[in-house]
């Protein structure tokens, strides 16, 4: 997997002068099924997050408020997304190493992903990782 399959998809955007609206779909807007949603905010001045890959799992971030940037790797490339439009998400396919960092005060954020929390499919060490995509496994 390459870094360059990481992309930016825009979402639906209704706008209304009592506030806009975003909306997406699983395997519509988001090109996998959705089993597990969370959210990531009060994020400490300085901090980093994420910092692993995964083996087969797919990710989708949005920026809900604030602004954050992240970070990926492929082993041989690396890239830098910054994200800061709730109507603007970001697909991680399996085999990225992502790590979200330079937060804006009061950053919340979404991630959608395509399989329930399963800590085997997680690759927390860099080592592993670049062993891994250069045909470890």
């Amino acid at each position: 997997m390459s870094v360059d399959a990481c992309r930016l998809i825009e979402l639906p955007k209704i706008r209304d002068n009592r506030g806009n609206l975003t909306f997406l779909e699983g395997n519509h807007h988001v090109p996998f099924d959705i089993k597990r949603v969370f959210y990531i905010y009060d994020i400490p001045s300085g901090e980093d997050r994420g910092a692993h890959a995964h083996y087969d799992l797919h990710q989708f971030i949005v920026c809900l408020s604030g602004g954050l940037d992240v970070h990926l790797d492929d082993g041989r490339q690396h890239r830098t997304v910054h994200l800061n439009r709730p109507w603007v998400g970001l697909h991680i396919p399996p085999m990225i190493w992502a790590s979200e960092g330079n937060f804006d005060p009061n950053t919340v954020y979404l991630v959608l992903a395509s399989d329930v929390y399963r800590p085997e499919s997680y690759i927390r060490d860099y080592e592993t990782f670049l062993h891994e995509v250069n045909g470890g496994r």
